[in-house]
């Protein structure tokens, strides 16, 4: 049985690693200076395929761009 206290911070606040981790990542790109603020910026971007299944095949996949807080 573990303690609460090996608990970590971030599950006690009720958040996922993933959460977490993103919060970390904007704080430490919104506290460098430019041009490696702008560089830092433009690697956030998300690019990713999306793939409906049909028969047991897949479908012609839907590729998506998003930008995190757009």
């Amino acid at each position: 049985m573990a303690s609460s206290a090996a608990v970590p911070f971030w599950r006690t606040a009720g958040m996922t690693y993933i959460t977490y981790s993103n919060i970390c990542a904007n704080l430490v790109r919104n506290c460098l200076k430019e041009p490696f603020k702008a560089e830092a910026l433009s690697r956030e971007k998300v690019h990713f395929s999306i793939s409906k299944w049909a028969g047991g095949k897949p479908e012609k996949p839907i590729l998506r761009s998003d930008t995190p807080g757009v």
